[in-house]
């Protein structure tokens, strides 16, 4: 790996954590791809479990605006994995709902993403992996709640 951290510096906390991320959502995609899903489409599956929200506040919580919602969720309904319905109350908005094939392909996303994280935090020594856990979610719950549309309580659930 380089850095561009001067050698006599400290360590450069964004590029570490860009480095990190990148490394991460490459895996993700790679694993995802296998099921022939990409990372969003996993997390708006994840977020219409339960068939109650809209297409609307699925894209509010992952972070993921109109024209790509859209986008994600025609993708979702030609592989069968996700389909919209009327909402009684107002014939403008749609509810997202996940078929039985998208409900399995979830459950396999969700192994494939456990598995990958199983794997990353093995290589931490055990006595460091909660302790790295629970220094991240202070860091976006804390200092970064409030910098990005990705920081936790902003897109539950993604």
């Amino acid at each position: 790996m380089t850095s561009c951290t001067p050698s006599d510096g400290p360590p450069d906390l964004l590029f570490l954590l860009s480095w990190a991320s990148h490394a991460l959502q490459t895996e993700h995609a790679a694993g995802l791809a296998e099921l022939g899903i990409s990372p969003r489409a996993h997390y708006v599956l994840a977020q219409a479990r339960t068939g109650d929200l809209t297409q609307r506040e699925i894209g509010e919580r992952c972070g993921v605006d109109k024209t790509t919602m859209v986008v994600t969720l025609d993708q979702l309904e030609r592989a069968g994995l996700a389909e919209r319905r009327p909402v009684p109350t107002d014939r403008r908005a749609r509810l997202v709902a996940v078929t039985p094939a998208g409900e399995q392909v979830l459950r396999q996303a969700q192994q494939v993403v456990q598995r990958i994280q199983d794997d990353l935090l093995a290589t931490l020594p055990e006595q460091d992996r909660e302790v790295f856990l629970r220094a991240l979610l202070a860091l976006v719950s804390g200092p970064l709640a409030n910098t990005s549309p990705y920081a936790p309580g902003a897109r539950s659930g993604c």
